[in-house]
C-alpha cells in the first residue's frame, strides 16, 4: 500500500517536470485575449489588457510560437528572428510587434541611421474612412483583376496585343476613381 505522502510527492514531481519542460521550450504557453499586449516599460515586460497592466513572473510563449522574456524584453519571433523591445514597444497577442518610436524600430533591425529620439509623424484621418472603404476595396479588386487579364494578354506573345489598350483605359479609370476616394472633397 502506498502512502498518501508518496502519491503527493509523485504528483508534485510530475508537475515540476512538466513546468520545467515548458520553461526549456521557451516559456510558458499562453492563449491571450486578442486585445492583450505585452509592453516593455520600466525595464520589464508587463501584460496590458485595456487600461489594466499586470506584472509578469515568467517568460511566455504565444500560440504562434513567439517567445517573450519578461525580464530583458528579448523576443524570439516564430521564425527565429530575435529582437529586443525598448520602452513603449509591445508584442500583440498574434505575435506582431508594434514599435513606440522610429528609433526603436530601427534598433530592432540594427539600423544605426535613425536617431534614438526620432518621433513618428502624427496621422490625422480626414473624412469618414469606413464609408468609402468598401468601395475602395471593390476598386482594388477590380484593378487586380484587370492587371491579371493584362498579364494574360501580354503573355500570349502577340505584338502589339489589341486588348491591352482597352485594359489600360480601364486601369486608368479605376486609378482615377481610387484617387478620388483617397483625397476627399473639401
Amino acid at each position: 500500500m502506498r502512502s498518501p505522502f508518496r502519491l503527493f510527492a509523485a504528483a508534485a514531481l510530475t508537475a515540476l517536470v512538466s513546468l520545467a519542460a515548458a520553461a526549456q521550450e521557451g516559456g510558458y504557453p499562453v492563449n491571450p485575449n486578442p486585445a492583450t499586449q505585452y509592453v516593455y516599460e520600466n525595464g520589464e515586460v508587463v501584460q496590458r489588457l485595456g487600461d489594466k497592466t499586470t506584472r509578469l513572473t515568467k517568460n511566455l510563449r504565444l500560440p504562434d510560437g513567439t517567445k517573450i522574456n519578461y525580464k530583458s524584453g528579448m523576443v524570439e519571433m516564430a521564425g527565429g528572428k530575435i529582437i529586443t523591445l525598448r520602452a513603449g514597444d509591445y508584442v500583440k497577442a498574434d505575435g506582431g510587434v508594434v514599435y513606440a518610436t522610429p528609433g526603436s524600430a530601427a534598433y530592432s533591425r540594427s539600423d544605426q541611421t535613425v536617431p534614438a529620439a526620432a518621433k513618428f509623424d502624427t496621422f490625422v484621418q480626414v473624412g469618414a474612412a469606413s464609408a468609402s472603404a468598401s468601395e475602395e476595396l471593390q476598386l482594388l479588386r477590380k484593378k487586380v483583376e484587370l492587371l491579371n487579364r493584362k498579364i494574360g494578354v501580354l503573355s500570349q506573345g502577340q505584338t502589339p496585343p489589341p486588348a491591352v489598350a482597352a485594359l489600360d483605359a480601364q486601369l486608368r479609370e479605376t486609378d482615377e476613381r481610387l484617387a478620388k476616394i483617397a483625397t476627399p472633397a473639401k
